[in-house]
């Protein structure tokens, strides 16, 4: 005997849909009643963590209501699509001026700028225009340019392994060490030479939350040009820390100050405190972009000059960058950013006071800070296993090794985000301690099933 048709007044979970396993693989042959879909949904992502509770990723998971509203009434336009509509295209325009002038550019009407899906495509675009200005000054002098290179910690982010990898640039790696723990300027006419396109400076290194020393790395630079003749540049990847510094540390020299940073790259979802999907890259001026490297393409009725390695993507995010801008403004910037240092700060400084810990940094940079094992602690376990404890109670705090030349050492790493407040970071204090605690107490090793981390930068 057939079944009735479905209805929306059949009980829950036994219309067709919900009284099933879901297709995997395949597009079912039949639709459902909308609410049967949204309910297959919302039943397998609640088997996710809590995004509030997730200190690995420095991407925002929280905004507030009115935010919300922005981002809902503004899910269909195509930041592409200047045509269309040019109010998004004038307030991204808004956004990257802003931008331009919070980092100091000696004049922001001379800068140029754009909005992008996420920095890892912003620092493309910047490693693209480091690229070709080489290529067009060594092909000016008559010289080769098939060998081009990068230079940059070895504690990059993986973009940057891709921007080589994708774009043909031999990446040029300066270890990190105990007594460098960050790239800052020292050895470095080793690794640069006339094919070296620029440096790459990272503002919060993503392994420990460190900043490079924009400053000395320029500073080296200009003593290798005094020497050699070669002057290159530095592109700055701000992901996080170009949105923290000029609030919590407006006096450290970092950006365009320095005559040396070509351009600046940014992660609007992440320090920026805008929802996942939206990144920015900045040029000190105008003529540090190529200009064939920007295209002037027809689209739906007009033409227009675009510079990204997408087309079409959203418009809403930029929309609530502007939204951001306009509802705090600097102030109310500097107030968020510091709240999120106060809460590292107290978090490190708690961990700090656990004998089986020492810090690797305290989060005095951006709100992000490391630990690892104190040597000669324990056998019995690591920071895996308390990484996995802290799951058990929803926490993700992540275990991993340092990059290379370090991967001996393996830390544990909290990033302070928005959302994050200091009640449930005295929950999450209280967590590891409670856990640490635990760990001592066990008389035996540990199984060790954690030959690599499950994290990667």
């Amino acid at each position: 005997m057939s079944s009735s048709p479905s209805s929306d007044y059949e009980p829950m979970f036994t219309r067709p849909g919900e009284a099933s396993v879901a297709p995997r693989h395949l597009i079912p042959p039949q639709g459902s009643l909308p609410a049967t879909a949204r309910q297959i949904v919302e039943d397998e992502t609640i088997l996710d963590g809590n995004a509030r509770l997730n200190l690995a990723t420095f991407v925002s998971t929280w905004m507030d209501d009115d935010a919300k509203q922005v981002y809902t009434s503004s899910f269909d336009k195509n930041m592409i699509d200047k045509d269309e509509y040019p109010q998004t295209a004038a307030i991204e325009d808004n956004c990257w001026h802003m931008l331009a002038n919070l980092w100091n550019a000696p004049d922001a009407s001379g800068a140029i700028g754009t909005s992008t899906v996420g920095s890892s495509e912003a620092c493309m675009l910047g490693g693209l225009a480091f690229k070709r200005r080489w290529q067009q000054a060594r092909r000016a002098a008559g010289k080769d340019t098939s060998t081009p290179n990068l230079v940059m910690s070895s504690a990059v982010q993986v973009c940057w392994e891709k921007f080589c990898n994708y774009f043909d640039v031999e990446p040029r790696y300066v270890p990190i060490s105990e007594e460098h723990k960050t790239l800052d300027g020292h050895d470095l006419a080793t690794y640069v030479d006339e094919n070296t396109i620029g440096v790459v400076a990272i503002m919060g290194v993503t392994y420990t939350g460190m900043y490079e020393p924009v400053a000395a790395i320029a500073a080296a630079l200009d003593e290798i040009q005094k020497d050699t003749g070669l002057d290159i540049p530095i592109h700055v990847d701000g992901a996080s820390g170009a949105m923290i510094a000029p609030f919590l540390q407006p006096d450290l020299v970092w950006d365009f100050r320095l005559e040396r940073v070509h351009s600046i790259s940014t992660s609007g979802h992440k320090y920026g405190l805008v929802y996942p999907g939206l990144g920015w890259v900045v040029w000190r001026e105008e003529k540090w972009l190529p200009e064939d490297l920007v295209f002037k393409v027809s689209y739906l009725g007009g033409e227009m000059p675009t510079f990204a390695l997408n087309f079409s993507r959203p418009g809403a995010q930029v929309l609530l960058q502007y939204y951001l801008f306009l509802r705090l403004g600097f102030e109310g910037y500097r107030a968020v950013q510091q709240e999120s240092q106060d809460v590292a700060k107290y978090l490190s400084a708690g961990i700090a006071g656990l004998d089986a810990f020492e810090l690797w940094n305290d989060g005095s940079d951006i709100p992000v800070f490391a630990w690892r094992l104190k040597d000669g602690h324990t056998k019995n376990w690591t920071l895996y296993h308390l990484q996995d404890r802290l799951r058990m109670r929803g926490w993700l705090v992540p275990a991993y090794p340092m990059p290379a030349d370090l991967e001996q050492i393996t830390v544990q790493r909290i990033v302070v985000r928005n959302g994050l407040s200091m009640d449930l970071a005295a929950d999450l204090l209280d967590a590891i301690t409670a856990e640490v605690a635990h760990l001592d107490a066990l008389t035996a090793p540990m199984p060790s099933d954690h030959p690599d981390s499950a994290f990667h930068h």
